[in-house]
């Protein structure tokens, strides 16, 4: 048996080696000017929702809390409906349910009652978030504050209204980090705040090689497992 420092020390090779080889991976990626021309696109999105108006800020965050264990199709779905009817800030909490059920969101109900509490948001949420000196005070917040928002979320979030220096560590995410031995995280287990920090510190590493933002990294990583660069 190997004694536990020469087990750590080779560990840390192993992420080392692991951090280079997804770095290449997306070189190839960034390399590819349809690819990045999608990426790049998709991040003119988001800053150009950056300098747009509160309300449109408090859209995303509906958007997110939608996401969050369905699919990011069918969180846009969702958003277009409540907007076409003018459910999103008008309608009572039913409506906002039935809407949600109407377009088949299996967590329509306690999505439902996230949005619908957090409609006093709507003119203010643009305002808070940049009152902050610091993304991640920003994130803190809104993980504590909203009610559907976790560390992963929360990121999410804030990169789709044009923050681009955390990571979102969702399935896709992880899926590339276990494939080149960066993490040994498994499927379906969720991540707690101390582990989530720590794969955020990896992905960190890979972002700085590639000279890119950790939210920019992500959309790529995205592309690679999914053929597409969603929001």
């Amino acid at each position: 048996m190997k004694p536990f420092k020469e087990e750590l020390v080779q560990t840390r090779l192993n992420q080392g080696q692991g951090i280079d080889a997804l770095a290449e991976t997306i070189r190839e990626l960034i390399l590819n000017q349809r690819v990045r021309s999608m990426v790049e696109e998709r991040m003119d999105d988001f800053r150009i929702v950056h300098i747009m108006d509160s309300p449109k800020w408090y859209e995303e965050l509906v958007y997110c809390l939608l996401t969050a264990y369905a699919s990011a199709r069918m969180g846009q779905k969702c958003v277009d409906a409540l907007l076409c009817d003018d459910i999103l800030m008008n309608g009572s909490l039913n409506e906002v349910s039935g809407c949600l059920i109407s377009e088949g969101h299996r967590f329509a109900k306690i999505r439902a009652e996230y949005i619908y509490n957090t409609r006093h948001l709507a003119s203010t949420i643009k305002q808070k978030i940049q009152s902050f000196n610091e993304t991640r005070k920003a994130r803190d917040w809104l993980a504590t504050n909203i009610k559907g928002l976790g560390l992963k979320e929360a990121s999410h979030y804030l990169r789709n209204v044009g923050y681009f220096d955390l990571a979102i560590l969702d399935r896709h995410i992880l899926a590339n980090m276990n494939e080149h031995e960066i993490i040994d995280h498994p499927k379906n287990k969720s991540l707690t705040r101390k582990r989530y920090l720590e794969y955020e510190e990896k992905l960190q590493l890979v972002a700085d090689k590639l000279n890119v933002l950790p939210g920019e990294l992500d959309l790529y990583m995205w592309y690679r497992k999914t053929g597409k660069v969603m929001k």
